[in-house]
């Protein structure tokens, strides 16, 4: 290899896009990964530095440039030096007060309490 270009499905394992390079293959085969804005067909697609990437990964679409090509899948902070995160930050919505609380719940909702349990318990057998 000359150093100059990649493989897509390599550079994804590299740069820990995805968990192994057969996933990366099948991420590129689907269609769902652009490579300057043009869909990619298959997983053999050369990547050079400063090529734009485009695809989705769990509920956020990701919009990467390529920074570096790398030699191999390292740790996490060195695959992070291998591409630029083009996406704009997305705010996380507030959470409502009600949900932040697990402890605040109506009597009645949910699975009884142990106090509501034992009351139970002796309305249905009084003499244990």
């Amino acid at each position: 290899m000359t150093g100059e270009t990649i493989r897509l499905d390599k550079w994804l394992w590299f740069a820990r896009f995805c968990k192994s390079r057969t996933l990366a293959a099948k991420l590129c085969e689907t269609g769902k990964v652009k490579l300057g804005g043009k869909p990619v067909a298959k997983a053999n697609q050369m990547l050079r530095v400063g090529d734009v990437l485009t695809f989705p990964l769990g509920p956020h679409v990701r919009v990467i440039e390529v920074a570096a090509l790398g030699t191999r899948r390292g740790p996490a902070t060195e695959a992070r030096t291998l591409y630029a995160d083009l996406a704009p930050p997305e705010a996380k919505p507030p959470t409502p007060p009600e949900e932040q609380s697990p402890a605040a719940r109506e009597r009645g909702a949910g699975r009884p309490t142990k106090a509501e349990r034992r009351a139970t318990d002796r309305l249905i057998d009084p003499f244990e």
